[in-house]
């Protein structure tokens, strides 16, 4: 099976905010609201520069400046541990996703390997992983992510406001997105979908506090295609338990995240040496508790375990965040 690469550029589209104050960039909400925290790249990639958003008091925000962009990955056709959630046409860091027999069949032939256990969190630990660039989705400001409808019961004006087509993979993806962004939770799952920067910090200061730092992972180079890489010395766990959010990127025409706070979710940081000597800073998650996940979830496929019985942990990709205490 084979998914294809694919970008809306709306080049004349506009975006109308009308209001009377002015439209302020994100990176200026997180600075007045986090002071002694930096921003991780996996946030400034998703920022325009200060100066791109117009102040006057009527304001026309040209999208396709920063880019309108939803895509699903073309599959990788080789093995390991490919960590880019687009990599399925499904994200598989979701606690309720199940595994249907077409996925399954699809994830054998490809030996890929997207969990461990926590057990194998530690330096010389091998994993074969490929790690790709950032989607081009940028960040809108609040205000004008605020006068994009966000919700089913809107989709036909979501899908004619970025001239999406109905019926088309484009609005099937857009329509997943929110499917998942609107359902419920696991028990002890506190999550909430973003549509902003400024969102994503609101809602981390009203479970976390102000005093938090965010992290990501990061590559300094992309090596070319699958690679073996190795855990290195360093491993450091971040945070305190029961006090972290993650924040996962969605495929959708700006920048989206599903961020979640749960009581079993640990956090590390674990640096990771390829064979081509490329140093990578990656985030580990790790689940402690994965009772209440989908039985056929794909971590209990891949690691023939079952719910509950001990911890799984996960690569996050470079475009994802997490929010730890400090």
């Amino acid at each position: 099976m084979e998914f294809h690469l694919f970008h809306i550029i709306t080049s004349l589209m506009l975006v109308l905010v009308g209001t009377n104050a002015a439209i302020f960039p994100p990176q200026y909400y997180w600075k007045s609201m986090l002071p002694n925290s930096s921003m991780p790249k996996a946030i400034t990639d998703l920022l325009n520069p200060a100066g791109y958003w117009s102040k006057e008091k009527a304001t026309m925000v040209d999208v396709s400046k920063g880019g309108v962009d939803v895509g699903v990955r073309k599959v990788y056709e080789g093995g390991g541990t490919y960590v880019n959630d687009e990599k399925f046409p499904f994200v598989p860091f979701f606690y309720l996703y199940a595994l249907n027999e077409s996925q399954i069949q699809l994830h054998d032939k490809q030996n890929v390997t997207l969990f461990f256990l926590k057990k194998d969190l530690h330096h010389g630990t091998k994993l074969n992983l490929q790690f790709t660039n950032n989607s081009g989705a940028k960040f809108l400001p609040k205000e004008v992510a605020n006068s994009i409808p966000f919700s089913s019961n809107k989709m036909e004006n979501i899908l004619n406001k970025f001239s999406i087509k109905e019926g088309s993979k484009e609005a099937e993806i857009v329509k997943r997105t929110i499917s998942e962004c609107e359902a419920n939770g696991i028990k002890g799952e506190e999550k909430l979908c973003i549509t902003s920067l400024e969102s994503m910090v609101d809602f981390t200061i009203s479970k976390l506090g102000n005093n938090v730092e965010a992290v990501s992972t990061e590559v300094d180079k992309n090596s070319n295609g699958l690679q073996q890489y190795v855990i290195a010395k360093g491993v450091k766990k971040l945070g305190e338990k029961n006090k972290t959010i993650v924040c996962h990127k969605e495929n959708y025409p700006y920048a989206v995240f599903y961020c979640h706070k749960t009581d079993s979710t640990e956090v590390y940081s674990v640096p990771l040496e390829g064979v081509d000597g490329n140093m990578v800073k990656t985030i580990a998650v790790c689940h402690t508790d994965t009772s209440e996940w989908n039985p056929k979830h794909l971590a209990f496929y891949v690691l023939k375990v079952q719910p509950g019985t001990v911890p799984i942990c996960h690569i996050l990709p470079q475009d994802h965040v997490v929010w730890v205490s400090k």
